[in-house]
C-alpha cells in the first residue's frame, strides 16, 4: 500500500469530509441539559452509523447517563502492529449567550477568514471536528486498501463536557473489552498555527475552599470598627501570604514532587513558533506576572501554581451597609505537576493557612471537592518518536513534544483503570473560541490532520 494513495484519498475526499462534519455538528448534543438528551442519543447513533460505514463493528452502550460509541476492528493482518484505542466525545458545551454568536451555532458553515477558510459552529473544535479527522483518516485507508492498518477500538463519550459521571464505572466494567496497547486522544491542539504537537504532560488539579469565622455575627463598624477582628481583612492577609515577592508559592513543602524540564525538551519548546507578546496582549497584558526565573510557556505547562478563583464576604448589595462580616470565604486551585501529590499538598496547605490564624479566629473547609495529579505521558515508547516524525513530514517543520496547562481526565482514568499509555494528538488552535460564542476550527486543521492521522497510523504500524 502506498501512503500517497491514502493521503490523495484525503484530499480528493475533502468536500464530503466536510459535509460529514457538518452533519454531525447539526445535532445539538449539548449534555449538561436534559432537554437535549434525544438529541446526544441521535449523535450517538449517527457515529455508530458512520464508524459501520466503514466496517466498523459498533453501537451504543447504554450508562446513566449519555450513551457510550464503543466500535472495534479487529481484522487487520498487519503483524506485530499495536492494538489502538482512539477516544473523543460527541457532547458540546451550551451556546449561551446566544445572542453574541454571528451565525446559527447549529447549522455550521464554512467561512472565509483572514488565515484562511474556517468551518464555524458549536463542536467544530471541540470535539466534533477533531474526532471527525481520526475517522476521516480511517475511512480513506478503507478505501484505498478494503482494511485498516491495526487493530482498533473506537470510544466516544457523551458526558465530557458535563464533567463525564459515566465514564469511571463504565471504564471499570469494560476493562478487558477496552484494553489495547496505546489511547489516542484527540482532544487537544497545536502550540501555534502551523506547529504541529503531542502532548508529553498534563497538569494535575487540587481544589479547595475555605470560610475565615470571627465575631459570632456581623458587628455594627461604628460599635466595633478598631476592636473586632474583621475577617476580609484577616483573609486578605492569609492570601497574601501564599505568595512571594517573586511569584514563588511560600506554602512549605509545595513544590516537592516538582521536576525540572528536560533539556531537550526545552530546545523543542524555544523554538516551537509560541508568540509570548501575542499571548498576553489578546487578555490585555503587557508582562507575564508568574514565578520570576521561567519562560511563560514553562510557567503554563511545566510549574506548578496556586491561583485564587473566588473571594467574598460582607455586604455586596446596592449602596453600602456599615459592617463588618462574620464570615469572609475564599476558593482557590492549585495546578499541579511531575509527581506532586494532591492529597499531600492540600494538607499542606491547609496547615499554612491554619498556622497563621489569629487569635479569636477559626477556619472551615469544604472537605467534597478532589484532586487529581499531573499526567506524564511515556515519550520513551517508540510510538512517540514516529508520530513526531509523522506530523513534522505533514506540516514540514519540526512537531514538538509540548506540554498543557490544562487537564485532560480520562488520560489519568486510563492509566489507572486500563493500564494505558495515551498519546494526545489534536490540531485546535488558541483562537478556536471553543466554549465560547462563534467557536471555529480552521479547514487546514481538519484536512491536514486527517493527513497527519494517515501518516501517524503508517508510521507506528511499521516495525
Amino acid at each position: 500500500m502506498s501512503l500517497d494513495s491514502v493521503l490523495n484519498r484525503i484530499d480528493d475526499q475533502l468536500p464530503s469530509a466536510l459535509e460529514r462534519l457538518k452533519e454531525l455538528m447539526r445535532i445539538p448534543s449539548i449534555s449538561t441539559d436534559p432537554a437535549y438528551d434525544d438529541d446526544c442519543d441521535r449523535a450517538a447513533a449517527w457515529l455508530v452509523k458512520d464508524l459501520q460505514s466503514i466496517g466498523i463493528e459498533a453501537e451504543t452502550r447504554k450508562t446513566p447517563g449519555r450513551a457510550m460509541v464503543v466500535g472495534h476492528f479487529n481484522g487487520s493482518e498487519a503483524a506485530n502492529t499495536p492494538h489502538v484505542l482512539f477516544y473523543g466525545h460527541y457532547d458540546v458545551q451550551p451556546v449561551d449567550p446566544l445572542n453574541l454568536w454571528d451565525t446559527a451555532p447549529f447549522e455550521p458553515e464554512v467561512q472565509d477568514a483572514p488565515n484562511g477558510q474556517v468551518i464555524r459552529g458549536r463542536g467544530a473544535a471541540d470535539d466534533k471536528g477533531q474526532l471527525m479527522t481520526f475517522i476521516e483518516a480511517c475511512r480513506a485507508y478503507k478505501d484505498v486498501t478494503g482494511t485498516l492498518p491495526c487493530n482498533m477500538t473506537f470510544f466516544f463519550e457523551g458526558e465530557e463536557e458535563s464533567g463525564s459521571p459515566s465514564l469511571i464505572p463504565f471504564l471499570e466494567a469494560n476493562k478487558d473489552e477496552l484494553s489495547a496497547d496505546l489511547a489516542l486522544v484527540c482532544d487537544t491542539g497545536m502550540v501555534a498555527p502551523g506547529v504541529p504537537s503531542i502532548a508529553s504532560q498534563l497538569r494535575g488539579m487540587l481544589k479547595d475552599e475555605f470560610t475565615l469565622h470571627g465575631p459570632r455575627i456581623d458587628l455594627h463598624s461604628g460599635h466595633y470598627g478598631g476592636p473586632a477582628l474583621n475577617p476580609l481583612k484577616e483573609i486578605s492577609r492569609l492570601i497574601a501570604s501564599f505568595h512571594d515577592e517573586n511569584g514563588r508559592v511560600a506554602v512549605q513543602g509545595f513544590y516537592d514532587g516538582v521536576e525540572d524540564v528536560p533539556a531537550e525538551l526545552l530546545r523543542q519548546w524555544e523554538n516551537c513558533g509560541f508568540d509570548e507578546h501575542e499571548y498576553l496582549s489578546s487578555v490585555g497584558m503587557t508582562m507575564a506576572h508568574g514565578e520570576t526565573g521561567y519562560s511563560t510557556l514553562v510557567q503554563q505547562w511545566a510549574r506548578p501554581t496556586l491561583e485564587i478563583n473566588g473571594l467574598w464576604g460582607g455586604y455586596q448589595g446596592v449602596g453600602t451597609k456599615t459592617v463588618i462580616p462574620a464570615q469572609a470565604h475564599c476558593k482557590l486551585t492549585c495546578r499541579l505537576v511531575g509527581q506532586m501529590d494532591p492529597d499531600a499538598l492540600r494538607d499542606k496547605i491547609r496547615k499554612h493557612v491554619e498556622d497563621r490564624l489569629p487569635k479569636d479566629a477559626r477556619v472551615t473547609w469544604n472537605n467534597s471537592l478532589e484532586g487529581s495529579p499531573a499526567s506524564v505521558m511515556n515519550t520513551e515508547r517508540p510510538e512517540f518518536e514516529k508520530a513526531r516524525q509523522a506530523l513534522s513530514d505533514e506540516w514540514g517543520r519540526e512537531a514538538v513534544f509540548s506540554g498543557m496547562g490544562g487537564s485532560i481526565p480520562v488520560t489519568r482514568f486510563f492509566t489507572d483503570i486500563l493500564n494505558l499509555d495515551s498519546m494526545l494528538i489534536g490540531f485546535g488552535l488558541e483562537d478556536d473560541a471553543i466554549h465560547s460564542p462563534n467557536e471555529k476550527y480552521n479547514v487546514e486543521s481538519f484536512h491536514k490532520g486527517t493527513r497527519s492521522w494517515a501518516r501517524v497510523l503508517d508510521r507506528i504500524t511499521q516495525a
